[in-house]
């Protein structure tokens, strides 16, 4: 006769291995390192420093007022 197995038991390891490999691919795929991170937040920065250096001085005119 063979060994006494819980089925609870089995199919909750089961379940969980199925759940570790799923998350090893997620992590593969959308996982980015530190220094990817650290990357692009000092792009992100350049790029704000940017646009802040080309906007223009003084008032900016009213719409609605007329000329």
């Amino acid at each position: 006769m063979g060994d006494v197995v819980n089925l609870n038991r089995f199919r909750k390891a089961r379940d969980k291995a199925e759940r570790s490999k799923e998350a090893d691919a997620n992590r593969v795929r959308f996982g980015r390192t530190k220094a990817e991170k650290e990357r692009d937040r000092k792009g992100a920065e350049r790029q704000a420093r940017g646009l802040d250096g080309h906007k223009l001085d003084g008032h900016t005119p009213d719409p609605d007022r007329e000329a």
